[in-house]
Formats: C-alpha cells, structure tokens, sequence
C-alpha cells in the first residue's frame, strides 16, 4: 500500500544514515585561515568529552570527515579547508544530529540541546543552513504525521482490500496523500523562496520528484546556473533534468516501438488521433499489480470514446508477463523488450520508479503524468466530452 507516502521522507531518512568508511581528513579541527571553514558549536546536556561528528553528504551516504570533542562549557570546533561547499551532518549520535551547509568563508554558529538535537538545533551565520533546517523540519514534521497516522491506515486499507471495497481503499490512500502533500507544500514554498540556493537544488533534485515538479526544478536549475555554475549540486540537478525535458508536459512524447504479446512491434505512434495512456509496470511491482483495478475502471468507463493504453511492462520473464496480463483483466495495448530496468522505453522516458504514467492528447502531446484513480477519471471525464 501506499508506497508513494515514503518518497517525501528522504531527507528523513537520509538523517538516519550511518557513516561510511573513506574517511577524509582534508577537513581538521583547529583555527583557520580567512580561506577556510569555521564551526562553533555549543550543546546543552554534552558532558565534557562527549564526541561530536561531522560527515559530508556524498552522493548515496554521508561520509564521516572530521570528529571533536566537547568542552566543560559544552562548546567544540570544526574548522579546516574544503574543496567545495556542500552538505554536512553534525552528529552526537545517529538519534542526534542537525544538517548545515559548509563551505570556505563559512561561519558558523551551531546550537542546540544534545539529547533532542534534531528538533532543537539552531544555525546562525548560513543562510542556506537556516533553509536547511526549514526543509528537515518540514519533512520530520509529516513523517511524524505518517507515523501517527499508518498503522491505523494500513489496517483500514487491509479491511477494505480483502472486502474488494476500491473506492475505500482510494478513499484511505487520499487521506494519507493528503497528510504528506502538506510536507511536500512547505517544502515546495520554500524553494521558491530560494531559487539560488544550493540546498533548493539538492532538494528538487534529491527530495522532490523531479518528473512531477519538472516547472519548478528547471526554475531552480536555471537560477543555480547563474549563481552556482559549479556545483556539484547545480551539475546534479541539470544530469537530472536532461532526460526529463523531452517528456515534460507539453512536448511531443518520444517514439516507442516494442514487440506486443504477439512478437510484432507496436509504435507508440500507431495510436494518433486518440487520447493514450502509456503505462509503466511490471508483473513482480505490487503497487502496480495494485493499481491495475483502478486503470481497469478508467479503461472501461472511456474505451469507447476515444481512449486507449499502451502497456509498457518492465518485466524480464515472458510468461510472467502474459500471466499478469491476463489475471488482471489489462484488455488494452501491450509491449515490452523483457529487459526490466533497462527496457529502452523506460530509459528514454526517465521511468525511476513504477507505476508510472503519460497521458498523450490525439496529436501525441504529453497532458498529464502519473494520474491516478480518481485523478486520470477526472482528467478524461474532461478531456473526453
């Protein structure tokens, strides 16, 4: 159920992150020069000797590069030079721990209760370290949320499903989609805020998906481009965009042409002139499989006027495949290479995640993506008069 309430959690989860080997020792702690980096810190309930540490978010993991100790004031030091500006994780433990931007000419002022650092950290001297936190606390606060709110749903999502009740369990996953939309609302205003900050282009990049927000990552990645030209970050964020752009909404959607169950390729482009669902699945993906009821009723309820899907599935074993096919009713178009991941249609569209879908207009216009129950019904009732 439900696994799209997770994807707004990954600045979450990236908190929860242990630190890899590959230890760094560029950056140390001591005085600086004006060229350098350089982090105060002071904690509340650290006892004197109590180890503090810092780590570089690399491209999966943070990365452990420097540790310090507490005084009997509470107070410690980073400083040392740094190849790039970037984003740190300062840790007491892996419970304990606040995210800033580090780079040379940084400083720093960290504050914060070591026992609940997370909820009371507070940053001076970073503007983007203070957007940082912003970001963090937004996603803590709708993980929270979800926490609070799962087991309740996922036992009212298990009733209904074993009940067949579709239009509860659509009911329950709005309600949870709801709870998480509101992270992802701050988050979103905050970017906005910040177009030029390097901490928006990791966030559009890395937090958001940048397939659904594709208008304001690029909105990001054009101001980065000015202010951040060499950024990791700025850099990420363009690599990312790239194969996204050709399937924004609004472009023509690129060709496909993959073998049908019959063994003749289909084109993409043999089903002009009606409005097209491209539909990206696999037979072993359960939320796919768990969404099939719902493309099914679409596809029932506007067959006949004008509609039709074409089937893209990820899958690598043929009998599978068919077996899927033919278990869940999927009536419509199909095709597939069997190269799961690797199918050319999934790469030439940027697919990351499945289900996942395109909605063409009758000239091949991409309209709408990943529309889902009652959003593709409503986007059809209104295509569609």
């Amino acid at each position: 159920m439900m696994h799209k309430m997770k994807s707004l959690l990954y600045l979450g989860a990236l908190l929860g992150m242990a630190n890899a080997c590959n230890k760094n020792t560029t950056p140390t702690t001591g005085d600086t020069d004006a060229t350098g980096y350089q982090l105060n810190g002071q904690f509340q309930n650290a006892p004197a000797g109590t180890k503090v540490y810092l780590a570089e978010l690399g491209e999966t993991q943070f990365v452990s590069r420097d540790t310090a100790t507490v005084d009997e004031k509470g107070q410690f030091k980073f400083a040392g030079a740094l190849p790039e500006t970037g984003l740190y994780q300062v840790k007491t433990s892996d419970q304990n721990q606040a995210l800033v931007v580090l780079g040379n000419g940084s400083r720093l002022e960290l504050t914060g209760d070591a026992q609940k650092l997370a909820a009371t950290y507070a940053v001076k001297g970073s503007p983007d370290s203070e957007l940082l936190r912003q970001v963090n606390q937004a996603l803590q606060t709708s993980q929270q949320q979800m926490q609070q709110l799962m087991p309740r749903l996922e036992q009212r999502y298990t009733q209904a499903a074993q009940a067949g009740r579709q239009d509860s369990m659509q009911a329950i996953q709005r309600q949870a989609e709801l709870v998480q939309s509101m992270g992802q609302r701050e988050v979103v205003r905050l970017v906005r805020q910040n177009p030029g900050s390097i901490v928006s282009g990791f966030v559009v990049s890395s937090v958001l998906n940048p397939d659904e927000n594709f208008t304001l990552a690029d909105s990001v990645a054009t101001q980065l481009k000015v202010s951040q030209p060499n950024s990791r970050y700025t850099k990420a964020l363009v690599a990312r965009l790239e194969p996204l752009r050709a399937t924004a909404v609004g472009t023509t959607a690129p060709e496909i042409s993959l073998a049908a169950p019959d063994g003749k390729n289909l084109p993409l482009t043999s089903l002009r002139g009606k409005y097209v669902l491209i539909d990206f699945w696999a037979s072993w993906c359960g939320p796919c499989r768990r969404e099939n009821p719902n493309v099914v009723k679409a596809y029932n309820k506007f067959k006949g006027k004008g509609f039709e899907i074409y089937g893209v599935s990820f899958d690598q074993d043929r009998a599978k495949w068919l077996k899927a096919i033919e278990a869940d009713g999927l009536v419509w178009k199909h095709v597939s290479d069997l190269k799961g991941w690797e199918s050319a249609a999934g790469q030439t569209y940027g697919i990351k995640s499945i289900p996942a879908s395109i909605l063409l207009d009758p000239q091949g216009r991409i309209i709408g993506k990943n529309l889902r129950g009652e959003a593709l019904e409503a986007k059809l009732a209104s295509v569609l008069k």
